[in-house]
C-alpha cells in the first residue's frame, strides 16, 4: 500500500478510536438517545439530498435503519454513558465474532480450526472483562454486546441485501432511524430541552464529530481505500481501533488500565485477528 493510502487508514482509524471518547463527553452532557437522533439527523441533512435511492430499496433501508441505526448505535451510546471508553470499545468489537457465527448458521459459511480459536479467545475475553471493575454491573455489557449483535445482523444484512452506495446507505439509514430513536428518548429519557439549553461546545462537538467526521469523512476515505486495494490489506488495521481507544481513554478520560482491561481486550483483539487475518502459507507464483 502507498505511504498516502497507509496514513489515511490510519487517520480513519483514528478519527473512529476517538469518536469513541467523543461519544462518551457527548452523553455526559446530553441523553444519550437524544444524542443519537440528533446525531442522525445531522448525518441525514448531508447525505439524503445528495444521494438518491430507488423505491425498491427503501424496505431494506428501513429494516437496516432498525438493526443498525436503533439497536447498534442506539444502544452504543446508552451503554458508553455507562461504562468506561475503552472497554466499550473492546465490547463493540464483539460484533466481528457475532457476525462469523451468523454466517455459519444463516449462509452456511464453514469456520476452521483458526476462526474456532478465534471466537474461543474473544469470548475468553468477554469473560474476563466482565469480572473486572470497569463493567461493576451486568447491564453496560449486556447493552454494548446487544449493540454488537446489531452491527453483525445488519452486515449480514448488508452482504445479502442490494448494492446501495455506502454513503447513501449511511444517510437513509440514519433519516429512517431519527423517528425511532426520537421516540425512544421521549419514553425514556427526561430533560431534553433543559439538556439542549445547558450543553456546552464540548456536547455540541461532539455531536458534530460523530456525524461528520466519523459517518461521513472516515467511512467516505474507507470505502475509497477498499476500492483501491484489496480487503485483506484494508480491514486488518481495524484491529488498531480498540487498541488506540482504549489508549486514549486512559490518557484523555483517566480511564483505569488494570489487569482485567488489558487481559481481557488483549484476548478479544487477538481472537478478532484470528478471524479477520488471513495467516497461512503463502503459494509461489508458477
Amino acid at each position: 500500500m502507498p505511504l498516502r493510502d497507509l496514513l489515511l487508514g490510519l487517520f480513519v482509524i483514528t478519527v473512529w478510536a476517538l469518536n469513541i471518547i467523543v461519544i462518551k463527553v457527548g452523553v455526559t452532557e446530553l441523553p444519550p438517545l437524544l444524542l443519537t437522533t440528533l446525531r442522525f439527523t445531522l448525518v441525514a441533512v448531508l447525505l439524503v439530498p445528495f444521494y438518491p435511492v430507488s423505491r425498491a430499496q427503501l424496505p431494506f433501508l428501513l429494516l437496516l435503519s432498525f438493526t443498525f441505526g436503533s439497536l447498534h448505535f442506539g444502544l452504543l451510546f446508552i451503554g458508553l454513558q455507562q461504562a468506561e471508553a475503552g472497554t466499550g470499545a473492546l465490547l463493540v468489537q464483539m460484533g466481528t465474532p457475532f457476525a462469523t457465527l451468523l454466517a455459519v448458521i444463516f449462509l452456511k459459511e464453514k469456520l476452521g480450526p483458526k476462526r474456532v480459536i478465534g471466537l474461543l479467545l474473544s469470548f475468553a475475553g468477554i469473560i474476563v472483562l466482565a469480572g473486572g471493575p470497569t463493567l461493576p454491573t451486568p447491564l453496560p455489557l449486556a447493552i454494548l454486546l446487544c449493540s454488537a449483535m446489531g452491527w453483525a445482523v445488519s452486515q449480514l444484512l448488508i452482504k445479502r441485501g442490494p448494492p446501495i452506495a455506502p454513503l447513501a446507505l449511511a444517510g437513509w439509514v440514519a433519516l429512517f432511524a431519527v423517528p425511532q430513536v426520537g421516540l425512544g428518548s421521549w419514553l425514556f429519557e427526561s430533560g431534553q430541552w433543559q439538556a439542549i439549553q445547558q450543553a456546552s461546545w464540548l456536547g455540541w462537538g461532539a455531536m458534530i464529530y460523530t456525524a461528520v467526521m466519523s459517518s461521513i469523512v472516515a467511512y467516505g476515505i474507507w470505502y475509497a481505500l477498499l476500492r483501491r486495494h484489496p480487503v485483506n490489506r484494508v480491514v486488518p488495521m481495524t484491529l488498531l481501533v480498540p487498541v488506540l481507544a482504549v489508549g486514549l481513554g486512559a490518557l484523555l478520560m483517566g480511564d483505569s488500565l488494570g489487569v482485567h482491561k488489558l487481559a481481557g481486550g488483549g484476548l478479544v483483539v487477538a481472537g478478532i485477528a484470528l478471524i479477520v487475518l488471513n495467516i497461512g502459507p503463502r503459494t509461489r507464483p508458477t
